[in-house]
Order: C-alpha cells, then structure tokens, then sequence
C-alpha cells in the first residue's frame, strides 16, 4: 500500500510539474516585401529541383547508362580489331617479306 501511496505522489508531482513548462504562443510576423521575395524565389528553386530530379529518375528509368557503356564496349571492340588489321597491313608493308 505504501507503494502505491509513493507512486502515486510521484505521478501527481510530475503532472503538476509539467505544467510549467507550457511553452508560450509563437505571434506571426508580417512578412515584408524582401522576404516575400526571397520565399517565392526559394519556392521556385525548390519546385526546379523537384523537376530536375524527375527527369533524371526518368533518364535512369530508360537505362541510358548502361546502353552507353554497352555501345562503347562494342565501338572500342570494333576499333582495336580494324587498328590491328591497319597495323599488320602497315608492317607488311614497311618490311615485305622476300620470297625465296
């Protein structure tokens, strides 16, 4: 029973004391003019931030990343194996071999 009675002191001496602690209204400013201007200007760099991002999800969607790295895979594939050819043509022909 004591318990109780020290438990329920407890709760009663938090809940009074929490009341002091009321934190006071906030009054709302007026907003003058280079403020008005500066939250529009921040509005519209956010809204072109949010724009720019959904483009970039939707370049993302299309895979371009990976198709470009595919299509250089293949262009430098294709390269080095004509520069090979070009280089023995080359060697030929600055050092013909004789014929015996």
């Amino acid at each position: 029973m004591n318990k109780l009675l020290v438990i329920t002191a407890v709760i009663a001496f938090l809940a009074l004391g929490t009341e002091s602690f009321r934190v006071p209204r906030q009054v709302e400013e007026e907003k003058g003019t280079i403020s008005t201007v500066v939250d529009t200007i921040k509005s519209y760099y956010d809204q072109s931030v949010d724009t720019a991002s959904g483009y970039v999800e939707t370049i993302k969607g299309y895979k371009l990343n990976e198709k470009a790295k595919n299509l250089y895979e293949d262009t430098v594939r294709a390269v080095s194996t004509y520069a090979g050819i070009f280089n023995d043509q080359l060697y030929h022909i600055l050092y013909p071999q004789e014929s015996s």
